[in-house]
């Protein structure tokens, strides 16, 4: 009991001379050791790299769940150490309505074949969905957290260590400088007035006890400045660790980069084989919207280059039969013609097929037994087949 006591009265009399030492540095009454250029520097660079990895991580949890409550419940989930429940997609509950209404309203009829297919498309967005998310979460979000909650609380814990040397270190040296003045003014400016012998006595021994004093503060200097030392060093490695982190950020970087590019691929595939198959269907129109950018190619989902898909060949979609079409025989019905804008250029594969250029304006118009993925085009006295998908139907 009585070493806890002295303990504890030891404790708070450091805490209160590191008060004191603070208080002075703030109001300028006491000087306080600087740390070098290089050392500030490191601070800075760790202080702005948990500032925006902060920013980073929140700004990524929103793009992969929007609901700010499923966020909260999932971060509660996480606090308790429980397991996150599995979640259903905006899509998949898009797609669950669109297959209860065709149920509903007839899956026979035009509108409900419709809705199965746009449901069956809706429910692997919402697949491909939950695996970006997933995917992102182990390799972007997970590094991310493990560096606030464990190097960075590493970094600050010694940090502030740190500062604790430093303001025991300085209040030794305020206590060295005023035993050192007390000794100076003790030695320098004896008590002439008093004539008694023992009035000398007394002088020398005051003289003598600050000079014990004296000693006593330059040895607690030194073991302040030793202490200090290991401790600038020990954070000065720490520090210089962020740039092994940078380099573990950039590598989950770009595996959130190929995650999020292997889902939007996924997508435009899923996209455009529901606009094919919608394109089948009697009085279905394709390609009415002008998309904002051209889609990613379907072979590379891994690449981020964006890049046309390559239309399927001719021989290879035509029936039996079609591959022999002689185009200069063809003439257009004498109803069925149709003006249809290009949406993207496209590049002929073969003499049966005709290029096309984006924004050009052609007539196109269908024969009977040709594969619906294609149609006959014609721009002044050329003529020739073109893919469905790169055309929008104007009329």
């Amino acid at each position: 009991m009585d070493f806890n006591m002295k303990k504890l009265a030891s404790d708070a009399g450091i805490f209160f001379t590191r008060a004191v030492q603070f208080t002075e540095e703030k109001f300028g009454q006491a000087e306080k050791t600087e740390l070098d250029a290089h050392f500030e520097n490191l601070l800075t660079r760790a202080d702005s790299t948990k500032n925006w990895t902060e920013k980073i991580l929140r700004q990524t949890e929103v793009l992969l769940q929007p609901n700010p409550s499923a966020r909260v419940e999932e971060f509660l989930y996480e606090k308790l150490d429980r397991k996150v429940p599995s979640r259903v997609t905006n899509g998949e509950l898009l797609a669950q309505y669109m297959a209860e209404a065709a149920s509903e309203l007839g899956p026979t009829t035009p509108y409900g074949k419709t809705l199965i297919k746009v449901a069956e498309a809706e429910k692997r967005l919402g697949a491909a969905e939950r695996d970006f998310i997933h995917t992102a979460s182990i390799n972007f979000l997970t590094p991310l957290r493990n560096f606030l909650e464990g190097d960075w609380k590493t970094i600050s814990k010694e940090r502030r260590l740190l500062q604790n040397r430093r303001l025991d270190l300085d209040a030794c040296k305020a206590r060295l400088k005023k035993a050192k003045a007390a000794e100076a003014k003790a030695t320098t400016v004896p008590d002439f007035q008093e004539t008694r012998p023992r009035n000398y006595i007394l002088s020398a021994s005051a003289s003598a006890l600050w000079n014990d004093e004296v000693d006593k503060a330059e040895q607690e200097l030194r073991v302040a400045q030793t202490e200090f030392d290991r401790q600038a060093e020990v954070t000065r490695l720490l520090l210089e660790g962020i740039s092994s982190t940078h380099v573990n950020h950039l590598r989950c970087l770009h595996e959130f980069v190929e995650s999020q590019t292997t889902y939007y691929a996924q997508c435009y595939r899923h996209m455009l084989d529901l606009q094919k198959q919608l394109g089948r269907f009697p009085g279905t129109f394709v390609g009415t919207a002008e998309p904002a950018s051209p889609p990613l190619s379907s072979t590379s989902p891994t690449t981020a280059a964006a890049t046309m898909p390559v239309g399927p060949s001719a021989a290879g979609l035509a029936p039996p039969g079609e591959a022999a079409l002689h185009l200069e025989e063809v003439t257009p019905p004498a109803s069925g013609t149709r003006k249809a804008r290009v949406l993207y250029d496209y590049e002929a594969a073969d003499s049966s097929e005709l290029a096309l250029l984006a924004d050009e304006l052609i007539t196109v118009y269908s024969l009977p037994g040709m594969d619906p993925d294609w149609l006959i085009g014609e721009r002044g006295n050329k003529k020739g087949k073109v893919p469905v998908t790169y055309l929008e139907l104007l009329s």
